[in-house]
């Protein structure tokens, strides 16, 4: 079967020096896009991370200092990534949760803006896990009854998400075949930025979901005490956070006059 599309989408899966969305950086990237008229475009990128890599990462997914010591960086590939994604909605495996937060984070490092604003995520991990509970190695034995070899390198794990998610939609009847609805769906609690921090209330509004202000309104933290936002901005948060948390002062200021 095919994928009911009204845009383009992106497959994609990030391999990367470590799991800490801030400071860790990717080493290689693979995006399999997917068209409306069921055409695709495939591309697969190594990425020269600027440190080093953990030999216990490189363990993993086989991707070692010596393997990129020639590649070109984030900041270099960052433009012909983004032609690639920015009319599309973006889809993975535990992609809501990682792979988004951390590619947000090198596209703002590359002085590229990123949000998802007139797009969607699905992510195929998600639905798994509501679903079946298992990970992608046996979703991929599940669902297309085949091994999953390669498994944690970038081009692999695309390639099965991608085919994980049509045998989803095919399998179960309450699936719509709509990338709206299977973004709704793969969606866990409903967050401003991608790490977590600040999340939506009842009302729609903007909440911080962490510390001293936890539940707490955003704009109303901020209006009371204005010395947090400097805080906030200078402490090891997420650039795409600060983003978020810039926005949302800069809204309540306009409102202001």
């Amino acid at each position: 079967m095919s994928l009911n599309l009204t845009k383009p989408i992106c497959f994609f899966d990030l391999e990367t020096t470590g799991i800490n969305i801030t400071s860790d950086r990717v080493v290689e990237i693979s995006i399999l896009k997917v068209f409306p008229n069921g055409n695709k475009e495939s591309k697969t990128w190594l990425v020269n991370p600027e440190m080093p890599i953990p030999a216990e990462v490189s363990a993993i997914h086989g991707v070692t200092d010596e393997r990129v010591a020639n590649e070109p960086t984030f900041k270099q590939l960052a433009p012909e990534i983004n032609a690639m994604i920015k009319d599309a909605d973006l889809a993975g495996f535990n992609s809501n949760r990682f792979d988004i937060p951390l590619l947000a984070e090198e596209m703002l490092r590359a002085d590229l803006d990123f949000d998802m604003k007139g797009r969607v995520a699905v992510d195929v991990q998600t639905i798994f896990h509501k679903m079946e509970q298992r990970t992608l190695s046996a979703a991929y034995k599940f669902y297309c009854d085949k091994s999953l070899e390669n498994a944690h390198t970038a081009e692999a794990d695309t390639l099965a998400t991608y085919e994980v998610l049509k045998a989803q939609v095919e399998r179960y009847d309450e699936l719509e075949n709509d990338t709206k609805f299977l973004a709704e769906f793969s969606s866990r609690r409903r967050f401003a930025d991608f790490a977590g921090f600040i999340s939506f209330n009842k009302e729609n509004q903007e909440v911080f979901s962490f510390g001293k202000h936890k539940g707490k309104l955003v704009t109303e933290v901020l209006d009371k005490e204005p010395g947090y936002f400097g805080w906030l901005l200078n402490a090891d948060f997420p650039l795409y956070t600060k983003k978020v948390l810039t926005a949302i002062k800069l809204r309540a200021l306009n409102n202001k006059f």
